[in-house]
Protein backbone atom coordinates (compact mmCIF):
# COMPACT_ATOMS: atom_id res chain seq x y z
CA UNK A 1 0.00 0.00 0.00
CA UNK A 2 1.74 3.41 -0.48
CA UNK A 3 1.55 5.57 1.95
CA UNK A 4 0.03 9.36 1.13
CA UNK A 5 2.22 12.37 1.32
CA UNK A 6 6.17 13.38 0.74
CA UNK A 7 8.86 10.34 1.11
CA UNK A 8 9.90 9.49 4.63
CA UNK A 9 14.11 10.99 4.30
CA UNK A 10 16.65 9.54 7.52
CA UNK A 11 19.53 11.41 6.91
CA UNK A 12 22.33 9.06 8.62
CA UNK A 13 26.03 10.54 10.02
CA UNK A 14 28.29 7.60 10.08
CA UNK A 15 31.72 7.36 12.16
CA UNK A 16 33.20 8.74 15.45
CA UNK A 17 33.57 12.27 16.55
CA UNK A 18 36.91 11.78 18.27
CA UNK A 19 38.45 9.80 15.81
CA UNK A 20 40.19 13.03 13.22
CA UNK A 21 38.59 12.38 10.01
CA UNK A 22 36.31 9.34 10.58
CA UNK A 23 34.07 12.43 12.21
CA UNK A 24 33.27 13.75 8.58
CA UNK A 25 29.82 12.03 8.44
CA UNK A 26 28.70 13.41 11.36
CA UNK A 27 29.78 17.07 10.50
CA UNK A 28 28.00 16.69 7.58
CA UNK A 29 24.74 15.32 9.12
CA UNK A 30 24.77 18.13 12.19
CA UNK A 31 25.33 20.47 8.86
CA UNK A 32 22.23 18.97 7.25
CA UNK A 33 19.95 18.90 10.28
CA UNK A 34 21.02 22.45 10.39
CA UNK A 35 19.98 23.25 6.96
CA UNK A 36 17.16 21.13 6.87
CA UNK A 37 15.44 20.23 10.15
CA UNK A 38 12.20 20.77 11.03
CA UNK A 39 11.09 19.13 8.01
CA UNK A 40 8.10 16.56 9.02
CA UNK A 41 9.52 14.14 6.63
CA UNK A 42 13.34 14.19 7.24
CA UNK A 43 14.55 12.54 10.34
CA UNK A 44 18.47 13.50 10.70
CA UNK A 45 20.56 11.27 12.74
CA UNK A 46 23.70 12.79 13.47
CA UNK A 47 26.02 10.63 15.13
CA UNK A 48 25.20 6.80 14.12
CA UNK A 49 28.51 4.10 14.73
CA UNK A 50 26.53 0.48 14.27
CA UNK A 51 27.02 -1.82 11.55
CA UNK A 52 26.41 -4.83 10.50
CA UNK A 53 22.94 -6.34 11.28
CA UNK A 54 22.24 -3.30 13.86
CA UNK A 55 21.66 -0.77 11.27
CA UNK A 56 18.54 -2.51 10.04
CA UNK A 57 16.81 -1.50 13.16
CA UNK A 58 17.64 2.20 11.91
CA UNK A 59 16.73 2.48 8.44
CA UNK A 60 13.19 0.78 9.13
CA UNK A 61 10.35 2.61 8.11
CA UNK A 62 12.00 4.99 5.79
CA UNK A 63 11.47 5.73 2.35
CA UNK A 64 15.18 7.15 1.67
CA UNK A 65 18.11 7.07 3.32
CA UNK A 66 21.42 9.45 3.01
CA UNK A 67 24.57 7.89 4.57
CA UNK A 68 27.27 10.12 4.96
CA UNK A 69 30.43 8.58 5.55
CA UNK A 70 34.17 8.40 5.26
CA UNK A 71 36.32 6.56 2.91
CA UNK A 72 39.78 5.85 2.35
CA UNK A 73 40.98 4.68 -0.99
CA UNK A 74 44.08 3.98 -2.54
CA UNK A 75 45.18 7.08 -3.48
CA UNK A 76 42.76 9.34 -2.74
CA UNK A 77 42.57 13.15 -2.06
CA UNK A 78 41.45 14.26 1.15
CA UNK A 79 38.11 16.38 0.38
CA UNK A 80 37.24 14.13 -2.55
CA UNK A 81 33.99 13.06 -2.55
CA UNK A 82 31.90 10.00 -4.21
CA UNK A 83 27.74 9.43 -4.42
CA UNK A 84 26.65 6.23 -5.14
CA UNK A 85 23.45 4.02 -4.08
CA UNK A 86 23.17 0.78 -2.53
CA UNK A 87 22.81 -0.88 -6.24
CA UNK A 88 26.57 -0.44 -5.83
CA UNK A 89 27.30 -2.21 -3.37
CA UNK A 90 28.49 -5.80 -2.75
CA UNK A 91 26.98 -8.53 -0.79
CA UNK A 92 30.01 -10.06 1.91
CA UNK A 93 31.34 -13.34 0.62
CA UNK A 94 32.99 -14.55 3.55
CA UNK A 95 31.49 -14.21 7.13
CA UNK A 96 32.80 -15.48 10.08
CA UNK A 97 30.72 -13.69 12.48
CA UNK A 98 27.90 -11.15 12.68
CA UNK A 99 30.24 -7.92 12.77
CA UNK A 100 31.48 -8.70 9.58
CA UNK A 101 27.47 -8.01 7.88
CA UNK A 102 28.40 -5.30 5.61
CA UNK A 103 25.57 -2.80 4.48
CA UNK A 104 23.97 -4.81 1.26
CA UNK A 105 24.06 -8.20 3.00
CA UNK A 106 22.29 -6.57 5.95
CA UNK A 107 19.45 -4.97 3.18
CA UNK A 108 19.23 -8.57 1.68
CA UNK A 109 18.81 -10.10 4.92
CA UNK A 110 16.00 -7.51 5.84
CA UNK A 111 14.21 -7.82 2.84
CA UNK A 112 14.04 -11.75 3.02
CA UNK A 113 12.60 -11.39 6.71
CA UNK A 114 10.08 -8.76 5.59
CA UNK A 115 11.49 -5.72 7.05
CA UNK A 116 10.41 -2.15 5.66
CA UNK A 117 13.45 -0.83 4.66
CA UNK A 118 14.03 1.28 1.50
CA UNK A 119 14.81 0.10 -2.52
CA UNK A 120 18.91 0.18 -3.41
CA UNK A 121 18.20 2.54 -5.65
CA UNK A 122 16.73 5.01 -2.53
CA UNK A 123 19.73 4.38 -0.22
CA UNK A 124 22.00 7.11 -0.88
CA UNK A 125 25.61 6.82 0.05
CA UNK A 126 28.23 10.51 0.14
CA UNK A 127 31.83 9.09 0.86
CA UNK A 128 34.38 11.80 1.94
CA UNK A 129 37.68 10.48 1.39
CA UNK A 130 39.66 11.15 4.66
CA UNK A 131 43.68 10.49 5.21
CA UNK A 132 43.63 9.62 9.27
CA UNK A 133 40.28 7.80 11.17
CA UNK A 134 43.04 6.47 13.97
CA UNK A 135 44.13 9.44 15.71
CA UNK A 136 41.71 10.53 18.74
CA UNK A 137 41.24 13.97 17.75
CA UNK A 138 37.96 16.22 17.71
CA UNK A 139 39.59 18.15 15.30
CA UNK A 140 39.74 16.58 11.36
CA UNK A 141 43.47 16.65 9.42
CA UNK A 142 44.48 19.88 8.28
CA UNK A 143 43.70 18.62 4.73
CA UNK A 144 40.21 17.77 5.26
CA UNK A 145 39.32 20.87 7.49
CA UNK A 146 40.68 23.13 4.34
CA UNK A 147 38.54 21.19 2.02
CA UNK A 148 35.11 21.02 4.03
CA UNK A 149 34.14 24.84 2.65
CA UNK A 150 34.02 23.10 -0.65
CA UNK A 151 32.97 19.54 -0.11
CA UNK A 152 30.36 20.10 2.24
CA UNK A 153 28.76 22.94 0.45
CA UNK A 154 28.71 20.46 -2.84
CA UNK A 155 27.11 17.53 -0.76
CA UNK A 156 24.70 19.76 0.99
CA UNK A 157 23.51 20.76 -2.00
CA UNK A 158 23.20 17.04 -3.60
CA UNK A 159 21.43 16.27 0.25
CA UNK A 160 19.17 18.73 -0.31
CA UNK A 161 18.11 18.10 -3.74
CA UNK A 162 17.36 14.46 -2.38
CA UNK A 163 15.18 15.92 -0.05
CA UNK A 164 13.42 17.66 -1.74
CA UNK A 165 12.61 15.37 -4.65
CA UNK A 166 9.72 12.87 -4.54
CA UNK A 167 10.51 9.42 -5.19
CA UNK A 168 8.71 8.04 -8.34
CA UNK A 169 5.73 5.45 -8.07
CA UNK A 170 7.03 1.92 -9.18
CA UNK A 171 5.86 1.32 -13.09
CA UNK A 172 3.57 -1.23 -13.23
CA UNK A 173 3.42 -3.16 -16.61
CA UNK A 174 0.42 -4.22 -17.60
CA UNK A 175 -0.71 -7.01 -20.16
CA UNK A 176 -3.74 -7.86 -21.99
CA UNK A 177 -5.55 -8.27 -25.34
CA UNK A 178 -5.41 -4.14 -25.53
CA UNK A 179 -1.58 -4.54 -25.24
CA UNK A 180 0.88 -3.38 -28.02
CA UNK A 181 2.27 -6.57 -29.74
CA UNK A 182 -0.99 -8.85 -28.91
Amino acid sequence: MERAGPPRTLVLGMGNPILADDAVGVRLARAAGGAFGGRPDLTVVEECSVGGLEVLEVLQGYDRVVVLDAIRTRGGTPGDWYRFTAEALKETSNLRNVHDVNLATALALGRTLGMPVPPDCEIHVFAVEILDDLTFSERMTDALEAAWPRFSAEILAEVQGLVESEIPLPVQVRRGPWAPGR
